[in-house]
């Protein structure tokens, strides 16, 4: 038998091993976050720091701040809080994100930029992970320098705009510039949140992503709300 033939022979063969092959499994991007790839760093929130906050309305942000909190309790990611002069000047956390973590202290600083204490550069460390997600007040202090700290060590970082704020619009968006042009990646947290649970199937997490979002956020929650009322829908199915 020739050549020619023998690979005419085989092709019938060949096409069916193709045909019932399974396709190439998609693969995710590496730069995703998932609940077990980062650190969640949560930068003074605090009453003093919001009395001067202009760039998003305070009651937004204290929603925001606490949606965020709450994913990523509902991931188990390791979640770090600090404050700034919490005793002398700025007081402490908002009490309902402090709700969010019962049990944990904050580590309370005297330096503007976290990312010079090291208590909280020992704290990103000891959880062993190469991504951190930052929010803080105010975008331009206190977010903008641990950020450029951060990736100078090394790190992948994304920021959390709409839970963290500015003394002006232009303050809060020429700090945001500037990290992102060092190479920072912005993030909301709904974004956040659904970047997390990714797949609707994730039964061990569902419960709680619909409920953070029925709580916090704004029109998509209202609209689980009203699905979830009238049709008894759910997604994923």
């Amino acid at each position: 038998m020739t050549l020619k033939t023998l690979i005419k022979a085989a092709l019938p063969f060949l096409f069916a091993v193709a045909a019932i092959a399974p396709a190439h499994a998609a693969k995710p991007s590496a730069k995703l976050l998932t609940p077990d790839n980062h650190t969640l760093i949560l930068i003074d929130h605090q009453p003093q720091m919001a009395f001067a906050t202009r760039s998003i309305d305070v009651a937004e942000l204290r929603n925001n701040t606490v949606g965020l909190a709450k994913a990523a309790v509902a991931f188990k990611v390791p979640t770090i809080l600090t404050t700034v002069a919490e005793k002398s000047f700025s007081g402490p956390l908002f009490p309902e994100l402090q709700a969010v973590f019962p049990g944990q202290q904050p580590i309370d600083r005297t330096t503007m930029n976290a990312w010079e204490d090291q208590r909280v550069v020992d704290a990103v460390k000891k959880t062993g992970r190469k991504k951190v997600v930052i929010a803080s007040l105010w975008t331009e202090v206190c977010l903008l320098e641990p950020v450029l700290s951060a990736l100078d060590e090394g790190y992948e970082v994304y920021i959390v705009t709409d839970a963290s704020g500015g003394v002006t619009k232009e303050a809060h968006d020429m700090a945001v510039q500037r990290m992102v042009q060092a190479g920072a990646q912005p993030v909301t947290w709904v974004q956040y949140m659904l970047e997390l649970q990714r797949d609707w199937a994730r039964g061990a997490t569902y419960g709680a992503v619909m409920g953070i979002a029925r709580e916090h956020a704004g029109g998509y929650g209202l609209g689980i709300f009203y699905a979830e009322k009238m049709f008894n829908a759910k997604e994923g199915k």
